[in-house]
């Protein structure tokens, strides 16, 4: 149905054949394609275009094409590019661009050839949307063929040409992408704000983050793309102190920090547990984002809940849930994972249910981590039957097949209710290697249950199963532990041998703590804090108070497995 205005456009054109000159009516008709709002509209301009015998007028076509390929309607695109006769070079570089944002990016290639076959010459916008398309599209041997027509043709002086393809090479990643995208760089004479994000991004998406760094303490200037892309890049490669320092830098140089660097942050926050700057962004999102028509992203909301549920704080983060407008698939699986993880099983499982029956549901699924969540609330719990349940349903409703991480959840569910067998069984018809996480959960379960029979098979299929890595120590351990609680000192010792012959090491434990505002690390093993010898006089009280007490558990970690 046309709107209002499409009709009028109609009645104001004015016929070639009337006084009017033809020069007036192709300026009408291209002020009206300027104007024109809604594709309906533009189809009636079109008409009016071909009646009037413009068909041919390329600089008519070009405004035609643009509004067809800008609202997505390049079937009509098409339409109008094959009538043409003889395109010009801006209309070829309107198609290439067309298709480059589309579906079928391969047919910016070909128009780009058929273009050179018909001996219209290429512009620096021709290379330069054609370079994008094949960045985008990850067709990047079609990209270094444009490389070596660029240099040809003269047009590798260009900064924007230059700057798309050090985006090809980026997108390429690893070190030949990044050794590339740096030739092109360097070899820049003129370097533009985008050209260096372009080398920045680079570094940070094969993971050099020292190399990033230097770049970014090079940049003669930096805007908030730039500060984002660092901040984003150290919190996803585990730099997650160096993310919160660099974003007070950012609020110092009074630089804005858009919604994509404020999701970085929220992440490194999560991480660290810095539950005070978490809230500071919080309230900076509310104070700033929240005003007049501005619009928190469905992005940065699910990090406020990760990072709110990460910290402990789950009414929080459930305020945040109920106060979204929109939620994705992430935003429900956040705040269900949250929920079992804090030990708010029914409240998750509930949660759970809204998903499944929320308006939302034809967006926003359950997915694999969704069962994930459900399935770790089930075991918190102790919810046997809903956990089977959920575990049945994953693939018969949902088409999910299970995943290791979703057995090693079933099989921690039944071993801390005390369904060993069953749990054993389970692990024996995974289609899957058991991890050490599976047998780790099944051991617990023997420990609990003090079943040293069934710790006993496991411990044949462990000599088996495991590898001789450090993930391997703390499961051996474990199962000295359980012979510990039977008093099987042979099976400890025996244990224990094992451990020396594969040359296991335990990984030093590790944690952190927030006090006023500064990070305090502690590494076992370390001699070189400044509050080592109080730590291990305190650590040593403890261990002979629990000797005492009666704990052989005590007695098994801390002797004979290496640090």
């Amino acid at each position: 149905m046309l709107t209002a205005t499409a009709p009028m456009l109609v009645k104001e054109l004015i016929p070639a054949k009337s006084a009017t000159s033809s020069r007036a009516v192709k300026q009408h008709l291209f002020s009206l394609i300027q104007s024109c709002n809604n594709v309906e509209a533009l189809a009636q301009i079109h008409t009016q275009i071909i009646i009037n015998g413009f068909s041919q007028k390329n600089h008519i076509l070009v405004k035609l094409l643009s509004f067809y390929i800008t609202s997505g309607d390049l079937m009509h695109a098409r339409k109008v590019f094959k009538k043409i006769e003889n395109p010009s070079t801006t209309i070829w570089n309107q198609m290439i661009k067309g298709h480059g944002k589309s579906e079928t990016p391969e047919k910016s290639v070909e128009l780009y050839k058929q273009m050179v076959g018909k001996e219209t010459e290429p512009d620096e916008f021709t290379y330069s949307f054609l370079l994008t398309a094949c960045a985008r599209w990850g067709l990047f041997r079609e990209g270094e063929q444009v490389h070596q027509r660029v240099l040809s043709t003269g047009y590798s002086s260009n900064v924007f040409i230059r700057t798309n393809l050090m985006n090809l090479y980026v997108m390429r990643g690893g070190d030949d992408g990044i050794a590339h995208a740096r030739r092109v760089f360097d070899d820049m004479r003129e370097r533009n704000i985008v050209s260096w994000n372009s080398l920045l991004k680079g570094y940070v998406k094969c993971g050099d983050i020292e190399g990033a760094l230097r770049v970014f303490d090079e940049m003669p200037e930096r805007n908030v793309v730039s500060w984002t892309t660092l901040i984003s890049g150290c919190a996803q490669n585990g730099k997650c102190k160096k993310a919160l320092s660099l974003f007070n830098e950012m609020r110092r140089a009074h630089v804005g920090a858009d919604q994509v660097a404020l999701v970085a942050v929220l992440s490194a926050c999560s991480e660290l547990g810095d539950l005070n700057l978490g809230k500071c962004i919080h309230s900076y999102v509310v104070e700033t984002l929240c005003v007049g028509t501005g619009t928190i992203s469905i992005t940065l909301n699910n990090a406020l809940i990760h990072m709110y549920a990460s910290c402990g704080e789950i009414e929080e983060a459930y305020q945040v849930f109920r106060k979204m407008q929109r939620r994705s698939t992430v935003s429900w699986t956040s705040m269900i994972t949250g929920f079992a993880k804090q030990g708010y099983a029914q409240e998750a499982l509930v949660l759970f249910e809204w998903m499944e029956s929320s308006l939302e549901g034809k967006e926003a699924k359950p997915d694999e981590i969704s069962f994930l969540g459900v399935l770790c609330a089930c075991s918190h719990g102790g919810f046997i039957d809903e956990g089977r349940q959920f575990f049945q349903c994953m693939n018969q409703t949902y088409g999910i097949k299970p995943k290791i991480e979703h057995y090693g959840c079933m099989i921690d569910l039944l071993s801390r209710a005390g369904f060993l067998e069953e749990a054993f069984s389970l692990v024996q018809n995974m289609p899957m290697k058991p991890s050490n996480a599976v047998w780790g959960s099944l051991l617990l379960g023997c420990r609990i249950y003090n079943n040293a029979e069934l710790a006993s098979q496991v411990a044949q299929k462990l000599v088996v199963e495991l590898d001789p890595d450090q993930a391997a120590a703390g499961y051996l351990v474990l199962l000295a532990n359980v012979y510990a609680t039977s008093k099987r000192w042979l099976d400890v010792a025996a244990v224990r041998q094992k451990l020396i012959k594969m040359g296991v090491k335990q990984p030093p434990g590790r944690s952190w703590v927030q006090i006023d505002g500064f990070f305090h690390d502690f590494l076992a093993g370390d001699t070189t804090h400044k509050h080592a010898s109080l730590i291990y006089k305190t650590i040593g009280e403890i261990t002979l108070q629990s000797m005492w007490e009666g704990y052989p558990d005590i007695l098994v970690l801390c002797s004979g497995v290496e640090e």
